[in-house]
């Protein structure tokens, strides 16, 4: 790894981090304290598949939206107004929605053709802003002068790799730049991150295997054809299959490539310097019981 021991990691003149794990564990919250800090550059893979790799399609859906509104559609067609995203570090609101929920279209929802589409459109955009994580290194420190950085993944990356391949290519590219820390959530974690979602629910990728099992049971179990399905029902019924789904790959993430991070720790973390002992312990107990 990038960092072997604690006194590593504390005496590195240059700290590199990469955060993983389910969404709503504190990965964004841990990132905004750091660039609070002052030293460290903060790179949100959402907030890059959402302006460089998926902005067209986002604002090409919005507008093939406001194309079936005559009022809007004679703007649109005159240059009259201009339709676009504002997504921000705290608004990645508009991938989600481009990514949208398969089911009936009357409550919302979209043939499973366009959905499995959209859900290959953004594995490819995940994987690229991945991948720019080095770019994004050395281009914090070339323009900006930041000599730390800590990239802020989304919940998914663990769906496009292989953990136990130790040839992977995404993972060897991303662990040769960077830590790659497992924020871990508990039991009681999982079941708050459940209610949250069920109160509501929101578009997530999916690994394609899983989402073929998980469509065909939803559908079996409930005797429905596609276009009677719930949208908001189906995901729901998917999100607690998909926390199970996720949770040994993203261990195997952390144990073969990284360090863990009880989630119950990091949310004590105020400042830098609370950072900083928070990934000291993880080595340090990584060594301990290698």
């Amino acid at each position: 790894m990038l960092y072997d021991t604690a006194q590593d990691w504390l005496e590195a003149p240059r700290k590199k981090v990469l955060l993983f794990g389910m969404s709503g564990l504190g990965k964004t919250h841990l990132a905004n304290i750091l660039r609070s800090a002052g030293d460290w550059f903060h790179y949100s893979v959402d907030y890059r598949i959402g302006t460089r790799y998926m902005g067209e399609r986002i604002t090409d859906n919005a507008k093939r939206e406001a194309m079936q509104v005559p009022f809007l559609r004679e703007l649109l067609m005159s240059d009259s107004i201009y339709i676009g995203s504002n997504i921000t570090f705290h608004n990645l609101s508009p991938v989600s929605t481009y990514l949208g929920k398969p089911g009936s279209a009357a409550k919302g929802g979209m043939a499973m053709e366009q959905y499995r589409r959209r859900q290959a459109q953004f594995r490819e955009a995940e994987e690229n802003a991945l991948r720019d994580t080095a770019y994004f290194i050395e281009r914090a420190e070339a323009l900006y002068g930041y000599h730390n950085f800590i990239c802020d993944t989304g919940g998914s990356i663990c769906e496009w790799v292989d953990a136990e391949d130790a040839n992977d290519p995404l993972l060897r590219e991303l662990s040769a730049q960077t830590l790659m820390v497992w924020l871990e959530g508990s039991e009681a974690h999982t079941a708050e991150l459940i209610r949250r979602f069920d109160a509501a629910p929101k578009p997530m990728a999916y690994q394609p295997e899983f989402l073929a099992r998980v469509w065909q049971e939803y559908l079996s179990d409930n005797n429905l054809k596609e276009d009677d399905v719930d949208p908001d029902d189906f995901i729901r019924f998917t999100y607690a299959r998909a926390l199970a789904h996720r949770q040994p790959r993203y261990e195997a993430m952390a144990r073969n490539w990284g360090v863990t991070v009880p989630a119950e720790e990091a949310k004590d973390v105020q400042t830098e310097a609370d950072f900083n002992a928070l990934i000291a312990r993880a080595l340090e107990r990584r060594v301990t019981t290698a």
